[in-house]
């Protein structure tokens, strides 16, 4: 097969050595393409990687933690700093319909690799052959394989079956492509890289009854239209402008579309807040009680608001991040090295790594591609020339943190 040749020059060993293997890169990461599982039920990924990493030739391969998850264990030349780094990739795909032509597209009805987690598997699976053949470093590299993170918090599942407390690593690192940014470029911070992501459910009961007496009813459609109006007012009247906030309700649902006299008894509405600051978490989670609560008062119906805390926001420490950046910029230039990103209001469970352990999030430029498709597209693609950059930037990673020239 023949690979992608990358548009960008990257220096240091690691990048040329596993250029060398960046066709088997590629099918190892359009394989995962054309199978996608959903979080939890990455039964053939789990296993391509525990195959992938045995025969590179890793000291461990553990498996069933997080239930699919797989870490690989490399130990390096010097073992003397005792220290560990992390590295994680997650590997789930999404529940969406691919639209794409290409031979590898998915194979399964109603399930994509449309965020690239297959790309970030097989970049990681690159610097465990990598760091396993040469093992240019003091300590140890455990790479983190992770299930569930599209919404199913699969880090955090991993933590609690006990991923730090057999791995108690001194700092842990993931990366995910970006299509916004150019291919060869990196991006980061020293503090917010992606939001909280939190889902609230409002249940508004009132009478139903003939559209034509409404006067006998309680509406729940018009107190669910006033919820929606109002909710709207809490970031622009409540959040100081200084922060940042998202309030968006992304689903109503209420009555039957055939029965076009009938006002239902019940309506339902989902959606969703990011923010940065728990503390703006706090404001707005009472405010939408509030609101929701007076609101349906007022016009003699009920509210029941649901507000779950779904994924924290993804903060960088600053040392960890201040690194992480050195090491791009040993392969790219800096000038190819964004320190100062603009953080997303998307969001990403590796925060809860992030909450456990001292670590970096980056992002890896990687362009639109032929579809020009952003992240949760049905065209979307992961692009393959970026798989021995990614690769590169986490060995590297290990090598720069867990240097051999410390104990000589």
């Amino acid at each position: 097969m023949q690979a992608t040749q990358p548009r960008f020059k990257a220096g240091g060993r690691a990048f040329a050595h596993i250029a060398q293997y960046h066709p088997e890169l590629t099918a190892f990461r359009r394989d995962l393409h054309a199978h996608p599982e959903l979080g939890f039920e990455e039964i053939y990924t789990s296993a391509r990687v525990r195959e992938a990493l045995r025969a590179a030739g890793v000291d461990e391969v553990h498996d069933a933690i997080g239930r699919t998850g797989v870490v690989g264990v490399i130990h390096g030349q010097g073992r003397s700093s005792g220290r560990m780094i992390g590295l994680r990739a997650d590997m789930d795909a999404l529940p969406m319909t691919e639209h794409n032509e290409f031979a590898w597209r998915s194979c399964k009805s109603g399930l994509m690799h449309g965020c690239g987690h297959d790309g970030h598997t097989a970049m990681l699976v690159g610097a465990a052959r990598y760091l396993a053949a040469t093992r240019n470093f003091d300590g140890t590299a455990v790479l983190i394989f992770q299930p569930g993170e599209e919404g199913m918090g699969g880090a955090r599942v991993m933590i609690e079956d006990g991923l730090f407390d057999r791995f108690p690593v001194d700092a842990v690192y993931a990366m995910h492509n970006w299509p916004a940014m150019q291919p060869g470029t990196v991006g980061i911070n020293s503090g917010a890289m992606m939001a909280a992501a939190d889902r609230i459910t409002i249940e508004v009961s009132g009478r139903g009854g003939h559209g034509a007496h409404a006067y006998q009813t309680v509406d729940v459609v018009l107190v669910a239209a006033h919820i929606i109006t109002a909710v709207q007012g809490i970031v622009s009247r409540n959040v100081r402008s200084l922060d940042s906030a998202v309030v968006s309700l992304c689903a109503v649902q209420a009555g039957d579309l055939g029965a076009f006299s009938v006002l239902p008894g019940t309506a339902i509405l989902v959606g969703t807040v990011r923010a940065f600051d728990p503390a703006v978490q706090d404001m707005v989670e009472r405010r939408i009680k509030e609101l929701c609560n007076a609101i349906a008062l007022g016009f003699g119906a009920t509210a029941t608001v649901r507000y779950e805390r779904i994924y924290p926001a993804t903060i960088n420490t600053e040392s960890e991040a201040r690194f992480a950046g050195d090491v791009a910029a040993t392969l790219l230039g800096e000038d190819n090295v964004d320190r100062d990103l603009e953080p997303s209001m998307g969001a990403e469970d590796f925060s809860f790594m992030l909450q456990a352990r001292p670590g970096a999030y980056m992002r890896l430029g990687q362009g639109m591609g032929p579809g020009n498709s952003a992240l949760h597209n049905s065209r979307y693609d992961f692009n393959d020339e970026v798989l021995p950059l990614g690769a590169a930037l986490h060995a590297s990673l290990v090598e720069q943190a867990l240097p051999l020239a410390a104990v000589e």
